[in-house]
């Protein structure tokens, strides 16, 4: 009796905690299962459309339980301080966007938007010297040429535009050659994000900055350089502008115009007669050498030197190769003009021995980049205009104001054929080994300029009468935004010149662009095929 009055109680107990109950069950076996029931009950769960909600002990819904949520000092104001709520918020959060994953869209985007401004601004009747609109195509031909720095124009930048149409111009070439070094940090940057984490601490190191988030701080020292170096060239050419009779104003606005043109290897001239006047003029070419060779040379390699400007043992291989590289070409550039040239009498046969160094060590670096030349090209050899052409296509140094495949893209595929010539396994310079990637790379870009180079050569042909080596000079020199010019380009017709057009800015964000996607379409295969070796040769 006392046995079922205890199992009655336990059946009813169970019943009033649940609400269910096993009539007819034995009392033994509700006895054995009172512990199972009641550790169930303890975390029951019911599931509704919205998930599963918890319930107490005696069934009852239980509301969630909220995370505490502290400010962080310096953090957000709102709950949802990382969701752009107003424009300018949106815009960049795009533009990050952009950055870290298409670094190349915006690339082309930013430069073809400046274009458009430029363009826009140099239509206004203002900006010529009759108060009348330019035609369209000379319009963008310059405004192109201003901001990928190339210096090819097709009218006279001195007489054809107003004041505002010069400074209209110099401001293209400012944020154009801003926009290329700043850019191609960014780009670089991108890279290294999308790399292990092993490669971004390498590239950080060797690069001497942080990571993507210090890449505000890199852009202001990329300005603040930029406009150092042309405040001082600036201040090198007023004195001789004062010289030579002109105003205070006129001298100032003249040496700060050539000043801007020279750093960004624009190659614009807004004196009166060009350079051809000051052909013996040492004051005049010296600061022209010095500012072309400074701009040509690369950002990164700036402030590596700056960096570490008692110990060059610490100087970054990039630094060394392109320094090296760079002063060698330099030097066979000089020597081949002064060759082919010392006794050509409408180029270096008319002057004297002095200027004729001079002029020569000006073609080393202006071939390279600037285009700013006190001799007159058209006259020149076709085996000077051929020895100008291989230096125009490789160009200066990454990250610069200069065009080409690069020094370092040339630098690379020279070791590779010594190592090749040699037997080596790997390819070493000064004491580090360059990777088979950056091989590829080079290999790439290399290709792809040439074959660019090759389709726009038969199209000129195509659309002019002009000889093979003047048509390939004026081609290199708008792909490899240098600007040395025949003197053909004014006069040739619309479409030829829209295709130049379209080789100044291909040249001067392709590479660039080119290779970092390049980098970024990088991928490793678990499965790979058999190898097999062609022959080659």
């Amino acid at each position: 009796m006392e046995t079922a009055t205890l199992s009655t109680f336990v059946a009813e107990s169970l019943r009033s905690i649940d609400g269910t109950g096993t009539q007819g069950s034995s009392a033994a076996r509700e006895d054995t299962s009172l512990t199972s029931r009641t550790r169930r009950n303890t975390l029951p769960a019911a599931r509704t459309s919205h998930g599963l909600v918890p319930r107490d002990l005696r069934g009852n819904p239980q509301p969630p339980t909220l995370p505490v949520v502290r400010r962080v000092p310096g953090g957000p104001q709102n709950p949802h301080g990382e969701v752009p709520t107003t424009a300018v918020q949106r815009v960049r959060a795009w533009l990050s966007k952009q950055a870290r994953y298409s670094p190349a869209r915006l690339a082309l985007g930013t430069f073809a938007l400046i274009i458009g401004v430029i363009t826009a601004l140099l239509m206004l009747p203002i900006s010529s010297s009759s108060d009348t609109p330019a035609p369209f195509v000379d319009v963008l031909f310059t405004a192109v040429s201003a901001v990928c720095v190339t210096g090819l124009t097709t009218v006279d930048t001195a007489t054809y535009w107003s004041p505002f149409g010069q400074a209209v111009i110099a401001v293209g070439i400012v944020v154009g050659g801003l926009g290329v070094m700043t850019l191609a940090s960014i780009l670089g940057f991108a890279v290294s994000r999308h790399l292990g984490l092993t490669q971004r601490m390498l590239a950080t190191q060797e690069t001497g900055t942080g990571a993507m988030g210090q890449i505000s701080t890199l852009l202001k020292a990329v300005i603040a350089t930029s406009l150092t170096m042309q405040a001082f060239l600036a201040a090198m050419f007023l004195p001789r502008f004062l010289a030579m009779g002109f105003d205070p104003a006129r001298a100032l606005w003249d040496a700060v115009f050539m000043a801007i043109s020279v750093f960004n290897n624009a190659g614009f001239v807004i004196l009166p007669d060009g350079l051809a006047p000051h052909v013996t003029d040492w004051w005049m070419l010296v600061p022209i050498i010095l500012g072309t060779t400074v701009g040509a040379i690369g950002f990164p390699v700036i402030m590596d030197v700056a960096k570490n400007l008692r110990t060059p043992r610490r100087w970054r291989l990039h630094t060394k190769l392109t320094l090296s590289t760079y002063l060698i070409l330099a030097f066979v550039g000089a020597l081949a003009l002064a060759l082919t040239e010392w006794h050509n009498p409408t180029t270096l046969g008319a002057i004297d021995t002095p200027s004729k160094i001079l002029n020569a060590m000006l073609a080393g670096v202006n071939s390279r980049s600037s285009g700013l030349s006190a001799l007159d090209v058209g006259a020149m050899r076709s085996q000077t205009h051929f020895v100008q052409d291989i230096l125009m296509m490789i160009g200066g140094g990454s990250a610069s104001t200069a065009g080409g495949v690069k020094v370092t893209t040339f630098a690379v595929l020279v070791l590779a054929v010594i190592a090749e010539a040699r037997g080596d396994r790997d390819i070493e310079t000064f004491g580090r080994r360059i990777p088979t990637s950056t091989i590829r790379l080079s290999v790439a870009v290399s290709l792809l300029g040439l074959a660019l180079v090759a389709v726009s050569v038969v199209l000129l042909l195509s659309m002019t009468d002009y000889t093979l080596d003047i048509i390939l000079f004026e081609t290199v020199s708008a792909f490899a935004t240098v600007g040395l010019s025949t003197g053909i380009t004014p006069i040739l017709p619309t479409g030829a010149k829209y295709v130049l057009i379209f080789l100044m800015f291909a040249g001067r964000t392709g590479s660039m662009t080119v290779a970092a996607a390049l980098a970024l379409r990088q991928r490793s295969r678990v499965i790979r095929m058999p190898e097999e070796q062609p022959i080659i040769g």
